[in-house]
């Protein structure tokens, strides 16, 4: 028989320990099931010279603040200690060293696979996050390389390709930064792949406004109205890089945020290195071929080494199998404090990524799940045992 436990949240990272903060000031006692051995496992992986970009005061979780000592742009290793506090805060259950496998109905409520057995919750949130597994393109030849591969997941820092060749794959966040650390750590030659234009922006306004909040106000209008805004100010603050070889974005900004979930490079350097010729704009990566990679149009480069920014996968098929909750890309068809038919009880939560802050929208999210949670639970649900 399954162990029976009060609400069950799936993940120990931002998203997780704030569902579970918001479910203990409901009054909703909350078990957090991690499969690391610490918690914010994923943002204890990324590279050294991460920053938050967002800015501090908009990226706290609900009920304690990220102290001011951080600075504006909180490091990865800030943030890291921030969650540690979060926990001891708010006096969070977490186990550790505990893999949930697989969600199954079990009326009223749910049947949890762990590693330490069998658990039932009447409710359960679902926080395992967007990064939970890397995402490398099946490029042919990628095998025969005779260089450096690797992910940006395996990526720490630029010192260990000082003086070397680096061929960055990707023209998102992690890609943009990872190439200027590069820059700055004294790499020989970087040039990023790029597949898709993407859109930059400041990570102030005129040196002082951070640009989130100019996102938020901007959230607010009609998609078309917005795009047309973003598209102005983009002209004002980056101006024009098709000079140096960084085409314009044909499609807006909020558009492809809505349609394909993607947001814009923060810029934090990425374009001063690309005005000075020390960043180079190359096209999409099609194969590899031993010691060259395969460009777009026939070019065959010579990197050294090659770093995919590829992105990542929430992998949540295994968890999810059969419940008909996910789409064609892998991603939950419905977040927040909202069901899917059919899963009453089952919230998912951080797995978009608003243009205004993920982690200011992860904390709306878990405060409203909390809601829902409650107002769903009888009160025999309620204060009982825990697993």
């Amino acid at each position: 028989m399954p162990v029976r436990s009060q609400v069950v949240v799936v993940g120990a990272g931002p998203g997780g320990l704030a569902a579970a903060a918001e479910l203990g000031r409901a009054g909703v006692p909350a078990v957090v099931l991690e499969r690391a051995d610490a918690v914010g496992a994923s943002w204890r992986a990324h590279y050294d010279r991460l920053r938050l970009h967002t800015v501090r005061w908009l990226s706290a979780l609900p009920g304690l603040s990220i102290p001011r000592r951080e600075g504006p742009w909180v490091s990865r290793d800030g943030f890291v200690a921030y969650l540690e506090a979060y926990v001891r805060h708010h006096r969070l259950d977490v186990r550790i060293g505990t893999e949930v496998r697989r969600l199954k109905r079990a009326s009223p409520g749910w049947r949890l696979e762990t590693s330490s057995g069998e658990v039932w919750a009447p409710a359960v949130v679902v926080a395992t996050g967007q990064c939970r597994a890397p995402r490398m393109p099946p490029w042919p030849g990628q095998a025969g390389f005779r260089g450096r591969l690797l992910h940006s997941s395996a990526y720490r820092s630029g010192k260990e390709f000082a003086g070397k060749d680096v061929l960055v794959v990707g023209a998102g966040n992690s890609g943009a930064e990872i190439a200027v650390d590069l820059v700055e750590q004294g790499a020989a030659r970087v040039r990023v792949s790029v597949r898709r234009a993407p859109h930059v922006v400041p990570r102030r306004v005129a040196g002082v406004l951070p640009t989130q909040l100019v996102s938020i106000a901007l959230f607010s209008f009609p998609v078309p109205i917005a795009d047309a805004l973003a598209r102005a100010a983009a002209r004002l603050t980056v101006g024009d890089l098709t000079r140096f070889g960084l085409e314009a974005a044909k499609d807006g900004l909020y558009s492809r945020n809505v349609r394909d979930g993607k947001i814009p490079i923060l810029d934090v350097g990425f374009i001063a290195a690309l005005r000075a010729g020390r960043l180079e704009i190359v096209p999409a990566v099609e194969g590899f071929d031993g010691a060259a990679v395969l460009l777009r149009g026939g070019t065959r480069v010579l990197p050294e080494a090659v770093v995919a920014a590829t992105g990542f996968s929430p992998a949540l098929q295994g968890i999810l199998d059969g419940l008909g909750l996910l789409d064609e890309k892998g991603l939950p068809t419905v977040e927040g404090a909202a069901t899917a038919k059919g899963a009453p009880g089952l919230h998912l939560l951080g797995f978009s990524s608003p243009p205004t802050g993920n982690l200011r929208k992860m904390g709306r999210d878990a405060r409203r799940i909390a809601e829902a949670v409650r107002a769903r639970l009888p009160a025999l649900e309620r204060g009982g045992s825990g697993c």
